[in-house]
């Protein structure tokens, strides 16, 4: 089997959910550091493998593959243990709704390059740009709050993939200091996930660039 490589930016949330997938299912992989901040997604031999310019993109088996769900499912086929998803229809789609509600409601809408354009093509002040982004994080983990288990995880006893898409939104949120005082459930299971090595090994503290 050829190596696997995973282009990634460290404070990526789509990139940190990738990461965690990956070590909760021992996968050994090489990561490339695709800077954001220097645009390096934008680099044309890049954006010829992804033409969105995205990332993370995860080169495997011949593939280059795109979108962090979209990777996280290919994950799930080619190494079953631990699922992201159960068999059962009825709670694949009930986790599927708990991770979309970070992953296709609030993420997309506070992402690096949707906070640029509010900023540089808008003219938003950079509070008014941080305050955006803590207003659809409040609103996804009010929703995400009330779907909560009372005890253990999204997935039980083990994490699913609502609990991998939950840990690098908490991460964003005390990155603009969004308060979390209302949601004491997502607290209590982000703690309990992060004592996880593979969600610990996963952080963007620990993948930063020599």
């Amino acid at each position: 089997m050829s190596e696997i490589i995973l282009f990634d930016y460290q404070r990526s949330s789509a990139s940190y959910r990738v990461r965690i997938v990956l070590n909760l299912k021992n996968v050994t992989y090489t990561r490339v550091p695709t800077s954001l901040l220097d645009n390096a997604q934008r680099a044309p031999d890049y954006v010829e493998r992804n033409p969105q310019g995205f990332v993370p993109m995860l080169s495997i088996n011949g593939h280059d593959l795109t979108q962090s769900l979209a990777i996280i499912d290919y994950l799930d086929a080619q190494y079953p243990d631990p699922a992201m998803v159960s068999s059962n229809p009825a709670d694949r789609a009930k986790t599927l709704a708990q991770a979309l509600i970070i992953a296709a409601d609030i993420h997309p809408i506070d992402n690096l390059r949707v906070l640029r354009y509010l900023k540089d093509q808008m003219g938003q002040s950079q509070e008014a740009v941080d305050q955006w982004f803590r207003h659809w994080i409040i609103e996804g983990f009010t929703a995400l709050e009330a779907m909560a288990p009372e005890d253990g995880l999204f997935g039980g006893d083990l994490p699913n993939l609502a609990d991998v898409c939950l840990v690098p939104q908490m991460a964003n949120a005390r990155r603009v200091d969004t308060p979390l005082d209302a949601f004491p459930k997502l607290l209590r299971m982000d703690a309990a996930l992060t004592a996880f090595p593979a969600f610990a090994a996963a952080h963007p503290d620990q993948v930063k660039p020599d």
